[in-house]
């Protein structure tokens, strides 16, 4: 789907056709919308191929004028194998128009597109437009750590009673979601650098606090990364043994159960056996077995509970 937009004073506004110096945003470009932006803005084509492919990293470069960047943005989908991960947004930079591309829909794209924008921007620069979405792609990261945070909490809570390895698999889950987007923005970071040193940043007057903010943010996030990743790994190699801790608790409890219910058994066995013994005529043999062998059971149950077995 494409959608162009109108740049004004102070924001953006939705245009039915495209016009010069308009921004472009692209999300899940269908075959004939990528034939159109590749013969239309002449974008190349490796380029647009690289944007679809999740694990491009992000890079820029320099090509006939126009500047071609691929970030990495955080994404959320419940129905993937890994709920939390990152894809590249690509964003093509030229005289005639800002086109901004994402192989699929993201929150960062939603966000930066929408009427409730908080920040005060630049949109006719469009360097500092380029650095206000990766700002709130950088906040994007930072929602999603906080919302792993909260799900390895409960996973926690979960793995405390839990004898089996579900929780583990989700906990590893977090944590694979932790790598991508430690990887990601580390990428990033270097990408960030690589643009404010660059000729576009040097002659646009980009506002140095935006530039300020986005550095100190994404600093943040890789240090988030870094210390969730680190909790991450301590409480699954914790937790591992915390289940089989419990395992053992609860093998423990059956063979007591076990050892119990063997001692009634053992006297019944005896009595049962094609031999005289001196109850064979007696009316109250029965009654004397069992009460025998629950007798006997309770002495078991009092041996081990007096010796802190259970």
């Amino acid at each position: 789907m494409i959608t162009y937009w109108q740049i004004v004073r102070n924001g953006l506004l939705p245009l039915q056709t495209y016009i010069k110096g308009s921004v472009i945003n692209v999300v899940s470009p269908s075959h004939e919308e990528l034939n159109m932006l590749k013969n239309t803005f002449k974008i190349d084509e490796d380029f647009l191929s690289d944007i679809m492919d999740v694990d491009e990293r992000s890079r820029m470069e320099v090509d006939e004028g126009k500047l071609y960047l691929i970030y990495r943005v955080p994404y959320y989908n419940k129905e993937n194998g890994l709920p939390y991960a990152t894809m590249p947004l690509g964003v093509m930079l030229s005289d005639e128009a800002l086109i901004v591309i994402g192989s699929q829909h993201n929150d960062v794209l939603a966000e930066v597109f929408s009427k409730n924008i908080k920040k005060q921007v630049d949109y006719e620069n469009k360097i500092e437009f380029l650095f206000h979405i990766i700002d709130y792609s950088t906040i994007t990261y930072l929602k999603f750590l906080k919302m792993i945070n909260g799900e390895t909490n409960v996973i926690e809570q979960a793995l405390e009673k839990s004898t089996k390895n579900e929780e583990l698999h989700k906990l590893l889950l977090m944590e694979k979601c932790l790598v991508y987007f430690n990887t990601s923005l580390r990428s990033n970071e270097i990408l960030i650098a690589k643009l404010r040193n660059s000729k576009y940043f040097k002659k646009n007057e980009v506002d140095e606090e935006l530039v300020e903010d986005v550095i100190i943010e994404i600093k943040q996030a890789i240090e988030m990364t870094h210390v969730y990743s680190d909790i991450l790994s301590g409480m699954m190699d914790a937790f591992a043994s915390v289940i089989s801790n419990n395992l053992n608790i609860v093998m423990k409890k059956l063979t007591i159960v076990t050892i119990t219910l063997m001692i009634p058994t053992l006297v019944a066995s005896f009595f049962g056996m094609n031999v005289p013994n001196f109850m064979e005529n007696s009316p109250f043999a029965f009654a004397g077995i069992l009460v025998s062998a629950l007798a006997l059971a309770t002495v078991g149950v009092v041996m081990i509970g007096r010796n802190k077995w259970m």
